[in-house]
């Protein structure tokens, strides 16, 4: 694909599902960014039912921000919503990001420069300053030059920080739908390469992500990851994805162990949440592996 330098229409999607109570975060970042061109917002409402479209209805930041809803509650997903939103526009250049977030004031125009000599592109994500200090210890985050990618294969991003010209979207056929455990953005990111097109990488497109916020949900949400790396491997291990090594899990297995958070906290050294995450991730690989009948620990 040739993309244009810069695109003539741009939409940005949010997928929600009872966000009500986050969702001005997200809209008062995107009212504060720098990109010099008009942009519109689009809410995909996943069928909440905490009375967030009658919230939307007459927003303060409607005609600043171009806001409008669309009900995408016929299926639950984000990757359904996404769709939704994305149908719901002609732009020209799609970006998505999270209604619990914050994008950073830079982010559309990082996004969009960067997208220029690419088919899509992905943004970093930080947790200093939306999280509290114990939250922000639960979970590390890589650096932002060095980007995402799956166990020795390709990078992969996020569906927080994501942006896809039309033509590029169209092409892969959108969001995969069946994707409702989790791994939808690298899905994403991967057919995108292995149709031969260009993924690029902004570390100054930055989002403040919101991480779980108690040790229940970091569990949910960790299990969730290491079912879709499973998924993930079982749809693309015959395009060269690698089985984790058993080195890997070894060392998993020592460090949940050696850092149990029952030991004495001279020993283990880590907080609860920390340790709830890596616990959480083995344990949904070891429930996806049993799900797709395929070994990936």
């Amino acid at each position: 694909m040739s993309a244009p330098k810069k695109p003539e229409s741009v939409a940005v999607i949010i997928p929600v599902h009872n966000g009500r109570a986050m969702i001005d975060v997200q809209l008062d970042a995107l009212a504060a960014q720098d990109y010099s061109g008009s942009f519109e917002v689009i809410v995909a409402d996943n069928g909440s039912t905490d009375g967030l479209a009658e919230y939307l209805t007459g927003h303060p930041r409607t005609e600043e921000l171009a806001l409008r809803r669309v009900d995408a509650s016929d299926r639950p997903g984000a990757a359904h919503a996404r769709n939704v939103g994305a149908r719901s526009t002609s732009a020209q250049f799609l970006a998505f990001c999270d209604g619990d977030d914050g994008v950073h004031s830079n982010w559309l125009s990082e996004l969009v420069r960067v997208a220029a000599e690419h088919d899509a592109v992905t943004g970093t994500a930080e947790i200093e300053s939306i999280n509290s200090e114990l939250v922000q210890s639960w979970r590390q985050m890589p650096d932002r030059h060095e980007g995402y990618s799956l166990y020795r294969f390709l990078p992969v991003g996020l569906s927080g920080s994501f942006g896809i010209w039309r033509e590029a979207f169209e092409q892969v056929g959108g969001w995969d739908e069946t994707f409702t455990r989790g791994g939808e953005d690298s899905d994403m990111c991967l057919r995108i390469q292995l149709a031969g097109m260009s993924f690029g990488h902004s570390p100054d497109a930055q989002i403040a992500y919101r991480q779980r916020d108690t040790l229940a949900g970091i569990w949910q949400q960790s299990v969730m990851c290491g079912e879709g790396d499973v998924r993930l491997y079982a749809e693309y291990r015959g395009y060269g994805m690698p089985r984790r090594s058993q080195l890997a899990l070894a060392d998993t297995v020592a460090y949940l162990i050696l850092r149990n958070p029952l030991l004495p906290q001279f020993i283990s050294r880590v907080p609860t949440g920390r340790w709830l995450f890596h616990a959480g991730n083995l344990w949904g690989r070891i429930v996806g592996s049993v799900r797709h009948r395929v070994y990936y620990l």
